[in-house]
């Protein structure tokens, strides 16, 4: 009755972990803290700090393990813990890239606040300028949603060969993300 494909779940698994450790390394190495005490509340920072926190919370959050149990025998048990923790480990990889380009956003404003500012700190001469900075970065996290996330990693995943058939939908990864909140 097995379908013979949990091996290519394994696998995915396997690669959705592999994403989710690396962006969870990346999300961990940003400094949160500004050079300037007067910094700390800026939009930017302020954005990198709640990434860092994100990034812990998704990291802490507990995995599903209740799985029900099925009819079929050993191999059909298997087939649905797998696919329970494939729904994890996709909604983890999910998070985890939407909070990283959330800090890319916000890593850009730094140097944006950074140049406009050329080592001096904020004036009247150069509010206009720093506050387009904090205008391009409210439009760049606009920009990150879950249906462009979903679509790019879909992609992605698509062009490097990996096995997608069995990926959770948008809104069963949402649906993770609300219960862990």
């Amino acid at each position: 009755m097995s379908d013979g494909l949990n091996d290519q779940r394994a696998e995915r698994v396997a690669d959705l972990l592999s994403d989710f450790r690396t962006l969870q390394y990346y999300i961990a190495g940003v400094s949160t803290e500004p050079l300037h005490q007067d910094d700390y509340y800026c939009e930017g920072w302020a954005a990198l700090r709640q990434c860092s926190i994100d990034g812990q919370h998704v990291l802490n959050s507990a995995a599903e393990t209740r799985v029900p149990r099925v009819r079929g025998g050993p191999e059909e048990q298997a087939k649905a813990e797998l696919q329970q923790v494939m729904l994890d480990a996709f909604a983890r990889r999910h998070e985890a890239q939407k909070i990283y380009l959330r800090q890319g956003a916000a890593l850009r404003w730094v140097e944006w606040r950074d140049s406009v500012l050329a080592g001096e700190r904020p004036h009247g001469g150069n509010a206009n300028q720093l506050d387009a900075c904090d205008v391009q970065l409210r439009v760049e996290l606009a920009a990150i949603t879950d249906d462009s996330i979903y679509a790019d990693m879909r992609s992605s995943d698509y062009q490097m060969g990996r096995w997608t058939q069995e990926d959770p939908r948008l809104r069963d990864v949402q649906r993770w993300v609300r219960a862990r909140q």
